[in-house]
């Protein structure tokens, strides 16, 4: 399960194809230094983003390789 104290990097350990939902979000720098220093709620606020919007599509799109 994704929270949002998780860093873009701890994801992207899990499942580097889950690339795609972060890059629809509009965060296109995947592996840069903040990747993992900073968690998904500091991403989403330094993007725009709504962090729960965010984890909702990473947990569905993990829900979804279970299948």
């Amino acid at each position: 399960m994704i929270t949002p104290n998780m860093s873009i990097a701890d994801v992207m350990k899990l499942d580097a194809e889950v690339a795609p939902v972060f890059m629809s979000f509009g965060m296109h720098c995947l592996y840069c230094p903040h990747a993992s220093a900073e968690s998904l709620k500091e991403a989403s606020l330094a993007h725009g983003v709504d962090v729960d919007e965010l984890v909702k599509a990473l947990n569905a799109y993990f829900d979804a390789k279970k299948k």
